[in-house]
C-alpha cells in the first residue's frame, strides 16, 4: 500500500493508493465486488435515474430477488448507491447511483460498449479455439 499527499487548489489532501496484486490489500476485495456482473448491471441501470426495487428487478433480467437485495445492500455500503425510504403507505424505497458510483459508471461504460460491439469477434475466436481443441 502506498501513501502520499496530493495537492489540490489551496488544500493538501491525503491520498491512498492500494495494490491489487497484494494478497491482503482491501482494494482486491473492492475490485472483486465492482467486477461482479450484478453490480455492473445495477450501477449502470441506476445511472439512468433512480429506480424502485421491483423496477430494477424487471430491468435486469435474471437477477433473483435475494441477489438483487444483497447487491444493492453492498453497493450502498460501498458508497456506490443511495437508498431513500419514503414514508408512504406502503413504504416506498428508491435506489440511486451516488456521486462516487457515477465515477465508477464512467470507468465501466467503455467496457460495456466494448463487450456489446465485440461479441462477434469473441465468438469467432471461440469457434477457432474449439476447432483446434477437438
Amino acid at each position: 500500500m502506498q501513501e502520499g499527499t496530493e495537492i489540490s487548489p489551496g488544500h493538501p489532501v491525503e491520498t491512498w493508493r492500494g495494490d491489487v496484486y497484494a494478497a491482503n490489500c482491501p482494494t482486491r476485495l473492492l475490485l472483486d465486488r465492482i467486477a461482479d456482473k450484478w453490480t455492473v448491471l445495477l450501477l449502470t441501470t441506476l445511472a439512468d435515474g433512480p429506480m424502485r426495487f421491483n423496477a430494477l428487478k424487471r430491468r435486469v433480467e435474471g437477477v433473483s430477488q435475494k441477489m438483487l437485495s444483497q447487491t444493492l445492500r453492498q453497493m450502498e455500503r460501498d458508497g456506490l448507491a443511495v437508498r431513500t425510504v419514503e414514508a408512504t403507505v406502503p413504504v416506498s424505497v428508491t435506489y440511486a447511483v451516488s456521486p462516487l458510483g457515477l465515477t465508477l459508471v464512467q470507468a465501466i461504460q467503455p467496457m460495456i460498449d466494448w463487450a456489446e460491439t465485440r461479441m462477434p469477434e469473441v465468438e469467432l475466436a471461440q469457434q477457432v479455439y474449439d476447432r483446434r481443441s477437438t
